[in-house]
């Protein structure tokens, strides 16, 4: 594990909770990439120095606190421009980096598809072009580490011209990958689809996997998964939904990144509802929540209907429940539900929610169909929601709840007759 130091550069405007926060939140970012935390630093500022980010005099106490720890590695909370980063290195003698390059490095190590490492190697290149020189002069000191995974050392060692060849490839194949996304989506038309998003660790992969009873992954880590993964997810009365865990966001996520996972996050616009999971134990879930909706702004992402999910209600005392009820009830205007995926029926409200969403896009008809149409009386038993049937012999008479599609076809067949009620 390699030696780390933290520095946080926060605006003299930001208050003390909200900068503790932020620093344990890149000491955790820290500890996934797999770095040892040794010291920590921080100066508040008005605004940074063009140098080095900070000032002059505590870039050279942080000389000092990096030999007394004999630290390999110095994180900035912050961006840091091509020469901030350049001019630190040579001041203090070790490798400096960046929120971002370790947010990226951390989806480096995370990636398991393909997509996903292509998304992540696209977004690292984009990173990397500007401050190719300094790299370089990292791969004359070290070799892998945190910061240098994902590419590879010999990619970093092309120089601008084949990594700007490697970036068009990249954006081909995922154009393709789009593509075939975009086919599969256009092949579940006709399912109630569910996307599940929000902040890193709010629970997503939890409540996915709780609802589905499938196996997985799932770890109390920032970004423990990356990977998109779709469940069906069985509801009353036959129905059911195909629901899809997209990657978390971070506040100051990459710009890089977002727009390579922008393919994966398509998921959100064609989804007939956006659940949006916020971890309500955590004391800064409004900012979290904030974080969300402007990168789902950004994308144009936030059109569709959408529910609150405040997840990890467990871990809340009965009055902090209630006055965190109450606190939504009198800032939101979206519908909430509160949620716990590790209790018994903790989940049953969000069971509910969805299966009155799924009716509600249901038209409710009386349907008189042929014994012999046994297709057709399948597809109404498999697609609708059968509420009652009397039969005569010769035909069959439902009362059943049908989607948007079924119903256009059973106007199109003559020997059905059709009354919506």
């Amino acid at each position: 594990m390699e030696r780390t130091v933290l520095v946080g550069a926060p605006l003299r405007s930001e208050d003390s909770r909200t900068v503790d926060e932020h620093m344990e939140e890149l000491r955790r970012l820290t500890d996934t990439a797999g770095g040892e935390v040794v010291g920590q630093m921080i100066q508040r500022i008005d605004a940074p120095t063009p140098q080095f980010y900070i000032g002059r005099g505590k870039v050279d106490e942080l000389r000092e606190l990096t030999t007394e720890t004999e630290a390999d590695l110095v994180i900035f909370d912050e961006e840091l421009k091509p020469d901030q980063a350049k001019n630190l290195e040579q001041a203090l003698s070790v490798r400096i980096m960046d929120r971002s390059e370790l947010i990226l490095d951390i989806f480096a190590s995370r990636a398991r598809t393909r997509e996903a490492k292509l998304q992540v190697e696209l977004a690292q290149l984009q990173y990397l072009l500007p401050r190719l020189q300094r790299m370089w002069t990292h791969l004359s000191r070290i070799r892998g580490g945190i910061g240098l995974r994902g590419p590879g050392e010999t990619q970093l060692e092309t120089d601008r011209r084949l990594i700007g060849r490697r970036i068009s490839d990249l954006r081909s194949k995922l154009a393709e990958v789009a593509e075939a996304r975009a086919i599969q989506r256009k092949r579940r038309q006709g399912e109630f689809r569910v996307a599940l998003v929000g902040y890193t660790n709010a629970g997503k992969s939890s409540i996915l996997r709780s609802l589905s009873g499938s196996e997985l992954f799932v770890e109390d880590r920032l970004f423990a998964t990356l990977d998109s993964a779709t469940r069906v997810v069985e509801l009353e009365g036959g129905h059911r939904a195909l629901i899809t865990d997209t990657v978390g966001f971070i506040r100051k996520l990459p710009h890089h990144l977002v727009a390579s996972f922008r393919s994966t996050l398509e998921e959100v616009r064609e989804a007939d509802l956006a659940v949006h999971v916020i971890d309500a134990s955590h004391p800064d879930w409004e900012e979290h929540k904030a974080v969300v909706d402007e990168v789902l702004h950004d994308l144009e992402l936030d059109g569709g209907a959408q529910v609150l999910v405040f997840n990890k209600v467990d871990r809340l005392t009965h009055g902090e429940e209630e006055a965190l009820r109450d606190r939504v009830r009198a800032l939101e205007r979206t519908p909430a539900v509160f949620t716990s995926a590790v209790e018994e029926a903790g989940l049953e409200a969000l069971r509910d929610t969805l299966l009155a969403r799924v009716r509600s896009l249901l038209t409710p008809v009386e349907v008189l169909v042929p014994a012999g149409e046994g297709e057709l009386l399948a597809a109404l038993h498999r697609e609708g929601e059968v509420m009652g049937m009397e039969e005569n012999g010769v035909h069959l008479r439902l009362k059943v709840r049908v989607p948007a599609h079924l119903l256009g076809r059973l106007r199109q067949v003559s020997e059905v007759e059709l009354t919506e009620i």
